[in-house]
């Protein structure tokens, strides 16, 4: 387990620096998971190991949140002034988020319904 939480560390770290060195407008994490896809996808796929340890991280996800609500209290005058600027972001990313993952589902169907069919050339 600590060979596979260091793997993840370190592209998270991988993607920190990458984030600090080039400028890209991309958070350093989400970076780090694209690096770690794409050694999971070069090494052939998620071992037992990382698996293990990517459950565990998901089922402990609540108490990474703590973090964030810590800090909503600490800056509740700057959220109680910019209330609807927030409320307008958070229902339109979720709407946003919606409709890509309902475009990409679809897609996605099309897609693996004409593989099934014979027609992917």
């Amino acid at each position: 387990m600590v060979e596979a939480l260091t793997l993840i560390l370190i592209c998270q770290f991988a993607g920190e620096v990458a984030v600090l060195v080039t400028g890209l407008p991309v958070p350093g994490p989400v970076l780090g998971m694209l690096l770690l896809l794409a050694w999971l996808w070069c090494s052939g796929g998620v071992s037992e190991r990382v698996g293990r340890t990517a459950d565990t991280l998901l089922a402990n996800l609540s108490l990474l949140f703590v973090p964030a609500g810590v800090g909503v209290m600490i800056h509740w005058e700057r959220v109680r002034d910019q209330w609807a600027a927030i409320t307008t972001a958070l229902i339109l990313g979720t709407l946003i988020t919606l409709a890509v993952t309902a475009l990409t589902m679809a897609g996605m169907q099309r897609l693996l319904a004409r593989r099934r069919e014979g027609g992917d050339e």
